[in-house]
């Protein structure tokens, strides 16, 4: 490990660093919303949106170039690989995800508890309506594992959706 970090050393058992995992990821999102939040204040809504998509497109690339070493996942891995690198990004440390398969062309991604709607639901507030971002960060992730794989949406608010999910997308390889 890159580094001196003494702390780290603290942090010995498997329980203990997907604790830090999770606490990291955390922060992470923290900070994402606080950016959003200051960028909304100072400029609106559509902006805050438009921005946070522009950053998103890249920082997608740059998650996902990251994770395939980490999985040793080889460009052009298709499927399967993106499988694998969906349940590798920051936020499936702190959200309940699924995969649902539909056959070997097709899955379908299912975000069903997201921190961020439900802390907002908890606040009474509508949906935070993130669709026009996650078009651009579903699909660069995406591409960026295998230029071949489609993105659809399947529903992500402002989109009505049922309970058991915020947002659902599908991908797709032909």
């Amino acid at each position: 490990m890159k580094g001196n970090n003494p702390v780290i050393e603290e942090f010995k058992t498997r329980e203990s660093l997907l604790a830090l995992l999770e606490d990291m990821a955390k922060r992470w999102l923290a900070h994402d919303g606080l950016w959003f939040q200051a960028v909304e204040k100072s400029c609106g809504m559509a902006e805050a949106i438009s921005l946070d998509a522009a950053a998103w497109e890249k920082f997608s690339v740059v998650e996902a170039k990251r994770i395939m070493p980490l999985l040793e996942i080889a460009p052009n891995g298709g499927l399967p690989s993106l499988k694998k690198a969906l349940g590798l990004r920051l936020y499936a440390f702190v959200n309940k995800q699924e995969i649902i398969e539909v056959n070997e062309k097709h899955f379908i991604f299912r975000m069903n508890d997201c921190r961020v709607q439900s802390a907002r639901k908890r606040k009474n507030l509508p949906d935070f309506p993130c669709k026009s971002v996650g078009l651009v960060e579903y699909e660069s992730f995406a591409r960026t594992i295998d230029p071949r794989i489609k993105t659809r949406c399947i529903a992500c608010p402002p989109d009505d959706h049922p309970s058991e999910y915020c947002c659902a997308w599908e991908f797709s390889i032909l």
